[in-house]
């Protein structure tokens, strides 16, 4: 009977103990997917050839988090955003939804966009990293930051007037910052919906963890036909290069 009994308790014990590592595993995982990193997937082409449709990534949300004492300045190994960072954000005309761009205009710029050529403080901005797919040039209606602001820009479609190619200037208030995507004739950013404010920023990508070969449709695509032909592309089309790319 006595051996019985200790036979139980050793018994639960044993279970105890793996349910209490569990726990504890999950609330790290937790707080490292809460305030340390997050998963995040690239669905579109707007920062091609950087990033690119199927890339996996580590976001590091630390490096820009808002301190509140000293000693955690001292601590965190916090940054400020510089220009050409590539940031996530939350997107905002939708903050539900996270977006990635680079930072091209900081607090305080004048910026202004000539014939594709982006100029900040009246000086050209060189940007090895972008691509333009088409050679044509959009020269957009009469350009006023005010109207740009407030969202006057848009047709009576609800179609933004394309300024693509031709843009500003304006200027970058000081809790704000203007974004683009490296693929400059297929990007949807802040020449069309404005400026990202400084705290909808979430994180920078750190590296590609993963990638495979995908198309947006396929990723963007909620039916299960869609999930298994994701599925199997993660084995047949994987992109082993790109995996553990530090990214820049």
């Amino acid at each position: 009977m006595i051996e019985a009994k200790i036979g139980k308790k050793r018994e639960k014990s044993v279970f105890r103990e793996y349910f209490e590592l569990i726990v504890e595993t999950a609330v790290f995982v937790f707080f490292v997917m809460t305030f340390v990193v997050q998963a995040f997937q690239i669905p579109t082409g707007s920062m091609e050839t950087t990033l690119r449709v199927g890339d996996f990534l580590l976001v590091n949300k630390l490096v820009y988090a808002h301190t509140i004492s000293s000693f955690e300045e001292k601590i965190l190994p916090r940054k400020a955003i510089r220009r050409q960072d590539i940031v996530v954000f939350k997107y905002p005309e939708e903050p539900n939804k996270d977006f990635v761009k680079r930072v091209i205009g900081l607090p305080g710029d004048k910026l202004e966009i000539i014939n594709k050529q982006v100029f900040i403080n009246d000086k050209p901005l060189d940007e090895n990293y972008k691509r333009h797919i088409d050679s044509n040039t959009i020269y957009a209606m009469n350009f006023s930051e005010a109207d740009w602001r407030q969202g006057r820009y848009r047709t009576s479609a609800n179609a933004p007037v394309d300024y693509r190619d031709n843009f500003g200037p304006i200027h970058v208030p000081p809790d704000d910052i203007f974004v683009m995507g490296d693929n400059r004739d297929n990007s949807y950013d802040s020449r069309y919906w404005a400026l990202v404010p400084l705290t909808s920023v979430k994180g920078r990508p750190w590296v590609i963890y993963f990638s495979y070969d995908a198309d947006t449709n396929t990723i963007l695509d909620p039916s299960i036909k869609a999930r298994m032909r994701r599925f199997f592309s993660f084995i047949t089309k994987a992109r082993l290069g790109r995996m553990f790319k530090i990214i820049r």
